[in-house]
């Protein structure tokens, strides 16, 4: 097995067992998204199902898969833990940026896998749920692989 094979099935089967559950419109919040705030240091963050939750579903997952995580709300902190790869493996972190390369605006969701100009992928806050997307491949920032805890 490759290092860290087993740890991603474990992430992304985890990541699977919350397939579908998406934001409530209006004054209700789903519980499953609001637990996933409780991997992370939100507590200055008004937490609702409308705030945008793809890192810390991110750090749920990975939290319950015993995998180091960044506790942070911001998508792009995952370009900092785990190992850079070039070549991802299903379960391996994908960061994407929003707006602009530069803005500090970004998604981050597990690799699933790649065509020739997208990369597909599991995550929180798509499209207002858990679901799997394609994404272009040109907003790409990086493929990390996550160490065990």
């Amino acid at each position: 097995m490759n290092m860290g094979h087993e740890d991603n099935l474990r992430l992304i089967n985890i990541a699977l067992s919350q397939y579908g559950h998406k934001e409530v419109p209006g004054r209700a919040h789903n519980p499953h998204i609001l637990k996933y705030f409780d991997a992370t240091d939100s507590s200055a963050v008004a937490i609702a199902d409308e705030t945008s939750w793809c890192s810390a579903f991110a750090n749920w997952c990975a939290r319950e898969a015993l995998l180091e995580r960044t506790k942070k709300l911001n998508a792009r902190s995952w370009l900092k833990v785990g190992i850079e790869t070039k070549e991802p493996m299903l379960g391996d972190i994908v960061v994407f940026w929003r707006e602009s390369p530069s803005s500090w605006k970004g998604h981050v969701a597990l690799f699933i896998r790649q065509d020739d100009t997208h990369i597909y992928v599991l995550g929180g806050n798509q499209s207002n749920s858990v679901n799997i997307s394609p994404y272009p491949k040109s907003q790409l920032l990086g493929f990390r692989r996550l160490k065990e805890l």
